[in-house]
């Protein structure tokens, strides 16, 4: 071996190494060339992928493109529209079914929904038929619940569809359902007060607490009821100022119109007889009940209970009507005109004033007179 010089062998295994280097790059790029391109056409999306109209018009055409352009185009659409048909036949068939209860059924003028309310109705004679009873505003009542119930379905069903359209075109719900929440929980802290005035009136509709015509008690106003609504009552009082109270501040109601009413009449006569008197009066009190323009309006017959009390001024007999509630001013007046005639026709009365006058009779002469001391 020459120093300086390679030895022969060596370059010969270097040429080797070179040359078989050089092969193997080649065949890597002949494998690369070999290699089909991918064709961005010949994939679809998750979207896709998981709908199986999408998928198998995939599997038809081959197309990606084609199959996702009919995804969004198309199915998609379709689908939007089937939800508001869907949400459009619920409300109409939820809006029905509560027409339908509120509606006056065909055998009774009294609405379906308030057929537990007869119950209430007293039995009393030209008062069997229910719709001679139960007042329009039961009636107006029914209608206010039944607007309540479609605007809370109308409310609940849009909400929802709503909801599944944004979920539909791919929008995440969890933040927004988040938001919604906190803007929920905020409203509820800011309007508590509104809340709690809608809340009691829909339950004061719902229990049929009081209504349009009534004379109520509402403790600082007490009146007339002139209008009823989810949020404000309006009564008139009896000096014709207009009260707008709010029904969450309402904590407890008189209604002097439900159901039945007592007409009390106290008849003073002084010290003439009370027996006399207390027949005379009882006669009265069974003409106004036999009375055919008043006969609708009582409950049960009139009756004469008797001496009440007994003041200085002589004695007072107390006489009781169980009423229906329209009819309780028309018979107290009623009762009051023929009691006070019959008393009169009597000559009791002319006895009453005559006691008035004379509450004893004169002492005898001698008696009672103590010159220089008290009588």
């Amino acid at each position: 071996m020459v120093r300086g010089r390679p030895h022969p062998a060596a370059l010969a295994l270097g040429r080797c190494g070179t040359k078989a280097h050089v092969t193997a790059k080649a065949l890597a790029a002949a494998a690369l060339l070999a290699e089909p391109t991918p064709d961005p056409t010949a994939t679809i999306g998750v979207d896709c992928r998981e709908d199986a109209l999408c998928k198998q018009m995939f599997d038809l055409t081959g197309n990606a493109w084609l199959s996702e352009s009919s995804f969004w185009l198309l199915v998609k659409p379709l689908r939007i529209i089937l939800i508001l048909l869907i949400a459009l036949l619920i409300r109409w068939a939820t809006h029905r079914m509560i027409k339908r209860l509120v509606r006056t059924s065909t055998h009774t003028s009294v609405p379906t929904i308030l057929r537990p309310l007869r119950e209430r109705i007293p039995n009393a004679p030209g008062a069997t038929d229910p719709a001679a009873v139960v007042p329009e505003r039961r009636r107006q009542r029914a209608e206010a619940i039944g607007s309540v119930l479609r605007n809370a379905v109308t409310a609940v069903v849009f909400g929802i569809a709503v909801l599944l359209i944004l979920s539909e075109l791919n929008f995440n719900l969890a933040p927004l359902l988040a938001s919604a929440g906190i803007a929920g929980v905020a409203l509820g802290f800011g309007a508590q007060s509104l809340v709690k005035d809608v809340l009691s009136g829909v339950f004061m509709l719902l229990e049929d607490q009081y209504g349009v015509g009534d004379t109520v008690d509402l403790g600082e106003a007490t009146g007339v009821v002139e209008a009823v609504g989810l949020r404000i009552t309006t009564v008139r009082d009896g000096r014709g100022v207009l009260w707008y109270i709010r029904n969450g501040e309402i904590i407890r109601v008189g209604n002097k119109s439900q159901g039945w009413a007592m007409v009390i009449v106290d008849m003073p006569i002084g010290f003439a007889g009370v027996e006399e008197a207390t027949s005379t009066m009882r006669a009265a009190a069974a003409e106004v009940f036999e009375d055919p323009d008043l006969a609708g309006h009582f409950v049960e017959p009139p009756d004469v209970l008797g001496v009440e009390q007994i003041t200085v001024d002589g004695a007072v007999i107390r006489t009781v009507a169980k009423t229906t509630a329209d009819g309780q001013f028309e018979v107290g007046r009623e009762l009051r005109r023929r009691l006070t005639e019959a008393l009169d026709t009597t000559g009791i009365t002319a006895r009453i004033a005559a006691t008035r006058m004379f509450p004893r009779p004169p002492a005898p002469d001698g008696e009672g007179d103590t010159r220089g001391g008290a009588t």
